[in-house]
């Protein structure tokens, strides 16, 4: 990087009033290389625009592949938007959160919408009166305008850590990801995702303040915004230490949780126990977490029993998210980038749960991307747009597969 005003060693050596010697040319001095030209500053809005238009650009391609098979087979594509999570949001948006939670014959517990956080359906109220569709619709509304402001931090991101390039090329990736087909659905990961970008890239500045309230806000999203909150509040913990930044960390790290952390007293209080969010997860939806043997196991299961594709691409999905977390670690990315990678992927490794939607899960690890990005912002032109265009039907033709073949949630 250029320094302007560097002072040189003929600045410092007075005038000698005598005759210089004669001198050949191989006497003379190297002459000095010219200083380069100063770095771009600023955010680059054009640059971001790019970024969002690019984002949108690829799902409507991905989204109008799945209407030509949907309409192929006569399915209604609106309405394969609204199914299994986005369907639970709606419910919640049109007739609030269950008061009492349902048993079966045997004693078990039922299926609750509880476990959903309440962002998402909250808005999707808000909307749903002045929107078409009802509340199905304006959650997929919701996804695809938060989907803008995801590729938006994304790019914010890419343009901080490296340059305007890689974050135009993170927020193409993460458009056309294999599982990109849920960023279109009425689901809350672009909604999250939007928030988390925005606060690392807060984070990152230092804008300790808006860092904590998008972390908040998160918190009240989904219930990975943990990995969030631990990387808020420990960078917060490292700037005090430091006696960085004054009182506005510590405002940070009290900001942080509270969004999560009051969801799960909410739960408690409504359930009468502190863990009933937890008993709600482990008890009706049969979600917790055993160090990876189930994950293990079921890899074990499909790589000697013959399974379904969608099952084998979430097995490739995790081993690329180990290798890319490896990669962050090794080329010395910001703790803060590599630290909520590697919780995220903890968090998707060692559920025992649902190991259709691990894959799903890593959406919101963005960050996975950033190598990706930054190697393709690198390449030549036409190699990137190569890659993108591979990335992007294989992107279409999965998320074909998800809403027209595979039966379950994605």
């Amino acid at each position: 990087m250029s320094q302007s005003g560097t002072r040189t060693d003929s600045d410092q050596t007075p005038a000698l009033a005598t005759i210089p010697a004669q001198r050949s040319p191989a006497d003379d001095p190297i002459p000095a290389p010219r200083a380069a030209e100063p770095a771009r500053t600023g955010f680059g809005w054009r640059a971001a625009v790019l970024a969002m238009s690019l984002y949108t650009a690829l799902r409507l391609l991905c989204l109008a592949a799945a209407w030509f098979f949907a309409t192929e087979q006569h399915r209604d594509l609106w309405g394969l938007l609204r199914k299994y999570d986005a369907g639970w949001y709606a419910q919640i948006a049109n007739h609030g959160y269950d008061s009492v939670v349902t048993m079966k014959p045997d004693g078990s517990m039922g299926l609750t919408n509880l476990a959903f956080f309440p962002l998402l359906p909250g808005l999707s109220a808000l909307l749903d009166p002045i929107l078409p569709g009802g509340a199905g619709s304006a959650g997929i509304l919701i996804s695809w305008l938060f989907g803008a402001v995801a590729a938006a931090g994304l790019y914010a991101v890419g343009s901080h850590l490296r340059d305007r390039t890689t974050g135009v090329m993170l927020a193409a990736v993460w458009a056309v990801i294999p599982h990109g087909f849920v960023e279109s659905m009425g689901y809350s990961e672009t909604l999250f995702t939007a928030l988390a970008a925005w606060s690392l890239y807060a984070l990152l500045r230092r804008q300790w303040l808006v860092a904590g309230l998008l972390c908040l806000l998160a918190g009240l999203t989904r219930p990975s915004a943990a990995a969030l909150i631990l990387v808020v509040m420990l960078s917060a913990l490292v700037a005090a230490v430091r006696r960085r930044d004054g009182w506005r960390p510590w405002v940070a790290a009290v900001l942080a949780p509270l969004g999560f952390l009051g969801y799960l007293a909410w739960v408690g209080d409504r359930l009468g126990r502190w863990d009933g969010y937890f008993l709600v997860q482990r008890d009706a939806w049969r979600m917790s977490y055993d160090f990876g043997a189930y994950t293990v196991d079921t890899i074990h299961g499909l790589l000697t029993t013959p399974g379904p594709l969608a099952l084998y691409v979430v097995i490739l999905v995790l081993l690329v998210a180990l290798g890319l977390t490896a990669i962050l670690i090794v080329d010395r990315w910001p703790w803060q980038i590599w630290l909520y990678t590697l919780v995220f992927f903890a968090m998707a490794f060692f559920g025992d749960s649902y190991f259709n939607s691990k894959a799903r899960y890593l959406i919101p690890a963005f960050t996975l991307l950033l190598p990706v990005a930054a190697a393709l912002a690198k390449t030549r032109r036409a190699v990137a747009v190569v890659v993108l265009t591979v990335m992007t039907l294989l992107s279409a033709g999965y998320g074909a597969y998800l809403c027209l073949v595979w039966t379950h949630s994605p």
